[in-house]
């Protein structure tokens, strides 16, 4: 009986109707009147923690269980116990836990909504317009450089390949390198490395470097196989300017830097002071230079990055899963749109300690713009890895330009959804916002392209060509709306890619263990191109046809090896080694009249008679292959003179010099 009063007391208390309380359920909304109030404080605590949430740039993320603060109250049946704030009811027969929810419905009232671009929803005053409204032309800087764009050259003068590619492998720089080779072979002899080795000397290391730029050309597998005496492969050319183990040992002990300042550098490793690129720094400075000094850019430029292959183990090597060369050393590349001349790069080498703090897209861009010598009015095309409404705002400030893709989730980009496009427009559908200097675009093509510019109109009316299905589904050609903005990225944002593609079609990079030779390699292929830019915008200057890019490297090999046939004209004669060519029987280097009354005089080609040692031409005569440390001073051949073979006296009795 008792039982029975407390359930009818408990049926007054709450004022529960009878016909709910035999369908067993209420609604959600259906609340107590003596839990209003509690209800209203908790309405009132999700409204403030939503607008908090909104106001974060931090993507949301389901809690994993629900606070029972901001729980949803449900009504406790009449014959239950009676019902406090935190405690759920059961509806409809099911038995749900206190930390248990209704299926279907979110475990907390903190979500934030999101539009189909997953953008978040926030509250705005701006909306996007589109092509009906008209945009207005911004006010942009007049165009002053320091300098007449393109080449820093006599214009009218004619330039062989050799001279411009000398503008940046000058005589100063192959001496450097000369010097700094020879040193560190005499470090490696001195250490107990066996290997023959005499000093090289410029005129060798050109060869060297024509070696190079020829094998690029011709591409075989290995280097091997450019001396190989197979008749499939058949190269005279390399064999006439170098032997293949005096190619080889030039690559072993080829050294850019300065041996003592190396190691004075690598103490300093793991301080501030330590410079990760100080192997390849005085050439890598001197290459900067002579690129930012032999030509000034046009009004367009690009920045982009390129990938320098290898698999080297070092740290500052790179993954780039979107680029072709996907291992490899990074470097950011500011270029000539029109031409693509590499005017400005920096390798990256990780975290630098002068760092700017605003990210390191913001400091390359900075870097590789040297507005001192550029000038005013540049126009600067990048991608969404660089682009930043904080960047453009600060280039517009220094009378430079810019315009690039960006991600609709960059710090400053419109968080309006008003009239925004949809993911499922036709192609040519597009919307512009203008935010102060900032024109924000999105536009439908294959997908939706969003862009912002500093110097341009939303839509001047340009058009482009595209497939699109008609109502019928079928694929027609139709024009489809571009916005300013787009046509000209497109137009102007291959500057970096066509200088990669004009690097590889003969690219000399060779696989080394050495990873700042693989920098010595580029460094020639940059220079390369670059003389072979020059080379184009001179005879577009002059009105004459200008040679193919495999044309001007097989110019430029074969003036590179007449520097050394130059230099062995002398009359002193050439000190070598057995790594050299053979010399022929004729004397190509006997070009001076008066020496006709010089004797003949034996010499030793070395400093003793164990060094320096080549084929007798006599004894070759005879079939046979017998070296000798000795030569003809007049005739200049290598002759044996030994008191059991004195092939010197026979050369001359036989009268062979006169032949």
């Amino acid at each position: 009986m008792a039982s029975r009063k407390d359930r009818a007391s408990r049926k007054l208390r709450f004022g529960v109707n009878p016909v709910l309380e035999e369908l067993g359920c209420v609604k959600d909304n259906e609340l107590c009147s003596s839990n209003e109030e509690s209800e209203a404080e908790n309405d009132e605590e999700e409204e403030t923690d939503f607008e908090d949430s909104d106001s974060s740039d931090e993507e949301w993320e389901p809690e994993s269980e629900p606070t029972p603060k901001k729980q949803r109250l449900l009504f406790i049946s009449p014959t239950s116990t009676p019902r406090t704030p935190r405690t759920p009811t059961s509806c409809a027969g099911d038995s749900l836990s206190p930390l248990s929810t209704p299926k279907g419905r979110s475990h907390s009232p903190r979500v934030r909504k999101r539009s189909a671009s997953g953008r978040s929803v926030e509250s705005d005053t701006d909306t996007w317009n589109d092509v009906s409204v008209e945009d207005e032309d911004p006010v942009l800087p007049n165009f002053h450089p320091k300098r007449t764009p393109g080449p820093q050259l006599v214009m009218d003068r004619v330039y062989s390949p050799l001279q411009l590619f000398q503008l940046f492998f000058p005589t100063s720089v192959i001496d450097t390198i000369v010097t700094n080779t020879n040193s560190y072979a005499k470090m490696r002899s001195e250490a107990g490395k066996k290997f023959p080795w005499v000093p090289v000397k410029a005129h060798e290391m050109y060869s060297f470097i024509a070696l190079v730029i020829y094998m690029g050309i011709l591409g075989a597998k290995h280097i091997l196989d450019y001396w190989s005496g197979k008749h499939i492969y058949s190269l005279p050319f390399p064999k006439s300017v170098m032997s293949r183990s005096r190619f080889q040992a030039i690559t072993w002990n080829l050294h850019l830097c300065n041996l003592k300042d190396d190691r004075a550098n690598a103490l300093k490793k793991g301080t501030r002071d330590h410079d990760r690129l100080f192997k390849i720094k005085p050439l890598y400075t001197d290459i900067i230079e002579a690129c930012k000094t032999h030509f000034h850019p046009n009004r367009q430029l690009s920045v982009d990055e390129r990938m320098v292959a290898s698999r080297a183990r070092i740290s500052f090597k790179q993954y780039m899963k979107d680029k072709p060369t996907k291992w490899g050393y990074k470097l950011f590349v500011l270029a000539d749109s029109a031409c693509a001349y590499t005017w400005n790069f920096f390798v990256y080498e990780g975290k630098s300690s002068l760092a700017t703090g605003k990210g390191l897209s913001y400091d390359s861009v900075i870097r590789l713009l040297d507005l001192s010598l550029l000038g005013k009015g540049y126009q600067v095309f990048m991608d969404n890895f660089y682009t930043s409404p904080g960047l453009l705002l600060d280039l517009l400030d220094k009378k430079t330009l810019a315009c690039g893709t960006i991600r609709s989730n960059q710090q400053g980009f419109p968080r309006t959804m008003t009239n925004d496009l949809s993911l499922r427009a036709q192609k040519g559908s597009m919307r512009w916002l203008r935010k102060g200097k900032l024109l924000f675009v999105r536009w439908m093509d294959s997908r939706v392209v969003s862009m912002c510019s500093t110097m341009h109109k939303a839509y001047d009316g340009s058009t482009i060509t595209r497939r699109v299905r008609n109502p019928k589904g079928e694929w027609e050609i139709r024009q489809i709306p571009i916005p300013t903005a787009t046509k000209d990225y497109n137009k102007y944002m291959g500057g970096v890619d066509l200088s990669d593609a004009l690097i590889g079609y003969y690219n000399v990079l060779h696989k080394t263990q050495k990873w700042y030779k693989t920098f010595f390699f580029h460094f020639i292929d940059i220079a390369v191109v670059n003389s072979f830019i020059l080379h184009q915008q001179l005879c577009k200057s002059q009105n004459k046809s200008h040679l193919t890019q495999k044309e001007y490297r097989e110019t430029l090999v074969s003036e590179l090896v007449s520097i050394a046939t130059l230099s062995n004209a002398s009359p002193a004669p050439k000190k070598s080694t057995s790594c050299d060519p053979e010399p022929s029987t004729s004397n190509p280097n006997k070009t001076n009249v008066d020496s006709t009354n010089e004797p003949c005089w034996p010499e030793y080609y070395g400093s003793d008679a164990t060094s320096g040692r080549r084929v007798c031409v006599f004894c070759k005569l005879s079939g046979l292959k017998v070296k000798t440390p000795v030569y003809c001073s007049k005739c200049s051949v290598a002759l044996c003179f030994v008191p059991s073979r004195n092939c010197f006296r026979k050369w001359h009795a036989e009268k062979h010099n006169e032949k």
